[in-house]
């Protein structure tokens, strides 16, 4: 009896609280009008929560089925990613309406509206920031794991900073656009802004647009053998924004800034895989048996070790020099980390088999004529 009572008291004051509150000088008529609107509101907020749940569990159980039928992955995790965020959508879209179809004070709707709003375009922003963050991750596991490439660690941060001041700014846009602020003179404002800082720093600019245009174009990649359009040879040790560093043979560090990289040319060594091709030119002696000098040095070379049987050394005559006949042997090895020693081996074993034939490598001979010396 006594719970009874306390309920039976609490309805009656609540009512009572309803009929103080909105009553005007028209009666008793304005508690059942904002009834029927604070209802309507309710009903409002109540579809769209079941719209939220609706689609919640379209998303979970047709759209699964649906990426299932795709070889990648990317659409689950961005379907998983923003599941969430659908939910909050809706949610926030009927209290936004809600609060807008309620005959309340001009400015108080104005207020609540304008608060739900900025938590919307809020909602929007991380929906497409959470998809476009699980893209970029994608893709660097996708290259990682199809050609080994590494992306440089400076280059998902910077990413990530610029994917999220271009949603800023659109959102700081879209909010000022709806609040009737002009974002004319702010849009110009940032355009002479920026202009400024471009002209200021152009050079440092330019090597972080060609920094990214090497980590997107991958040319090299980290670990990879390059050479420069100044003859230096190098393993590429870090791609980062402004600048590459390359690590010599001699165990020298350079350091190149990126455009000058992207506007000249290089040779990559270790595309599009990593063997490479020994040469070397040797002369011997006129009267030697070419046939016999090629097949020679093509059986010296397979004696090496790291030379590869397939494809076969070649041997070629290539030309008539002063004092010999000039040939040229070719020979492919699996890693061109060890180009140089296995050229090393192959000269090693061309001196000890020609020696072995009596193969003569002559020296350039010079005959000098002294005519009247004595006069």
């Amino acid at each position: 009896m006594l719970t009874l009572s306390l309920s039976e008291f609490l309805v009656s004051n609540f009512i009572e609280l309803l009929q103080a509150l909105f009553q005007t000088h028209e009666g008793d008529g304005a508690f059942l009008f904002w009834s029927k609107e604070i209802l309507g509101a309710s009903l409002i907020l109540a579809l769209c929560w079941v719209l939220a749940q609706l689609a919640i569990l379209i998303l979970n159980k047709w759209g699964t089925r649906l990426t299932a039928f795709t070889s990648s992955d990317l659409d689950d995790r961005v379907l998983q990613r923003v599941i969430p965020y659908v939910s909050r959508l809706f949610i926030v879209t009927g209290s936004y309406l809600a609060i807008r179809s309620l005959p309340l004070h001009e400015k108080l709707v104005l207020i609540a509206s304008g608060i739900i709003f900025v938590i919307l375009v809020a909602i929007v922003c991380n929906l497409i920031y959470h998809a476009i963050d699980e893209l970029m991750k994608w893709y660097v596991a996708s290259q990682q794991e199809t050609s080994g490439a590494v992306m440089s660690r400076q280059m998902m941060p910077v990413v990530e900073k610029i994917v999220s001041l271009v949603l800023m700014g659109a959102a700081l846009v879209v909010v000022l656009k709806h609040f009737n602020y002009d974002i004319f003179s702010l849009v110009t404002a940032l355009g002479i802004g920026s202009l400024a800082i471009g002209m200021a720093a152009k050079d440092t600019l330019a090597h972080m647009i060609s920094g990214f245009t090497i980590m997107l174009d991958r040319p090299f990649r980290i670990g990879d053998r390059i050479l420069l359009a100044g003859g230096q040879i190098g393993d590429v040790a870090d791609i980062g924004l402004r600048s590459t560093k390359i690590k010599t043979l001699d165990n020298q560090l350079l350091i190149i800034p990126n455009s000058d990289l992207c506007n000249s040319m290089l040779t990559n060594l270790a595309f599009p895989n990593s063997r490479a091709k020994g040469r070397i030119n040797i002369g011997v002696a006129y009267g030697s048996d070419v046939d016999q000098v090629k097949v020679l040095l093509v059986a010296t070379a397979l004696e090496a070790e790291n030379v590869l049987s397939d494809p076969l050394p070649d041997a070629y005559f290539v030309s008539f020099g002063d004092s010999a006949l000039n040939m040229s042997l070719f020979f492919w090895v699996e890693e061109y980390a060890t180009l140089f020693a296995t050229t090393d081996r192959v000269n090693s074993l061309i001196i000890k088999r020609f020696r072995e034939k009596n193969i003569e490598i002559p020296f350039p001979v010079r005959t000098i004529i002294m005519d009247g010396i004595n006069r």
